[in-house]
């Protein structure tokens, strides 16, 4: 697969600076790059890093850079253009088009155009798959389960019953949709399970990570907004409803009935307890473990979370203690001296 340079600088509407024909054969990352392939430096500093030392044949700079030293496309955004230029080298999904024989899709399940499903494919009665979207080998769509166009589903995806899923979501290898919450009732005769007969409603271009699982409401529906990217190992609690275009990093978990607004950031391993709500624009740190509501445009981190500076400085002193404790030995020893002195006087 290769690209010519300038075809290139058009996909990405940037400045083209060198020649045109240039062969681009692959996308590397700039330290590491190969003859041949391009890459990008997201700003002056990066480039002056590594400069002399990078073999890429090009690379793609922000506007304004100076002494690239090599054919180059000058851009806005070099990162999203390097997203842009991935995607143009990037190998199609490894399904032949159409229904595999092994695939067993039910007689009232409704398929779009330009459908691909996999080798052991399970699709349930009533279900609606869109056009174009792909289905990988061993998924798994429950009965009335309905995905839009253009989604891309991983092997091994399990989506049950009465799902609905939007247009261009990407749901990664073992995932988990739609799974009974984690209620039951308590007695001392032991554990009552609480039937879960609500739904899960994922909007347009959602992304979910590998081994992900995201349940049912109890009643209701669990809801995952527009433009949201969830990472691998991640669990999203009954009845949860995530805004649009959050940031949920691997291993977080967000418990039932918790309402997380808009753009909010969950870095890796967060926690955000049941029944709260996360005000839009926030971000809680990694580990950081959400114990009450959160203002729009929080910034938190800490175990139980508080606000990042605060927390900081808590960390700061911690660090102290072994040496607060050693003086405050010394103190004590020299207070019981003077206290015998006084005694003994």
């Amino acid at each position: 697969m290769v690209r010519k340079l300038g075809d290139l600088a058009e996909v990405l509407g940037g400045e083209l600076v060198g020649s045109a024909d240039l062969v681009i054969e692959g996308v590397s990352p700039i330290a590491e790059a190969e003859p041949g392939h391009i890459s990008f430096a997201e700003n002056q500093k990066v480039l002056a890093k590594y400069k002399e030392t990078t073999k890429a044949a090009a690379l793609i700079v922000p506007k304004g850079a100076e002494d690239v030293g090599r054919p180059h496309i000058k851009v806005d955004n070099p990162r999203l253009a390097f997203a842009q230029v991935l995607k143009e080298f990037s190998w199609p999904a490894d399904v032949p088009p159409g229904i595999h024989p092994s695939a067993i899709v039910h007689e009232t399940a409704e398929l779009g155009q330009n459908v691909t499903v996999g080798p052991g494919v399970i699709v349930g009665e009533g279900a609606k798959i869109g056009s174009g979207t792909i289905l990988m080998s061993g998924c798994y769509i429950g009965s009335h389960t309905a995905l839009g166009e253009d989604c891309l589903i991983y092997p091994k995806v399990c989506i049950r019953e009465r799902v609905e899923i939007g247009n261009r979501v990407i749901i990664h290898a073992g995932a988990v949709i739609g799974d009974d919450g984690f209620g039951f009732v308590s007695l001392s005769t032991g554990h009552v399970k609480v039937p879960h007969i609500g739904t899960v409603i994922i909007h347009d271009d959602v992304e979910i990570g590998t081994n992900s699982a995201v349940e049912r409401g109890t009643c209701g529906a669990t809801i995952i907004g527009r433009g949201t990217k969830i990472g691998n190992l991640v669990q999203v609690g009954h009845n949860v409803k995530i805004g649009e275009h959050c940031l949920i990093v691997a291993m977080s978990g967000i418990s039932g009935s918790a309402v997380i607004g808009n753009r909010v950031t969950l870095a890796g391993q967060s926690g955000v307890a049941g029944h709260l709500t996360i005000g839009d624009n926030s971000v809680v740190a990694a580990r950081g473990l959400v114990a009450g509501d959160l203002r729009p445009g929080s910034f938190v981190s800490g175990f139980p979370a508080r606000p990042h500076k605060e927390n900081m400085r808590v960390i700061a002193a911690q660090r102290k203690l072994p040496e607060l404790l050693q003086r405050l030995k010394e103190l004590e020893q020299q207070v019981a001296e003077l206290m015998d002195d006084d005694l003994e006087n």
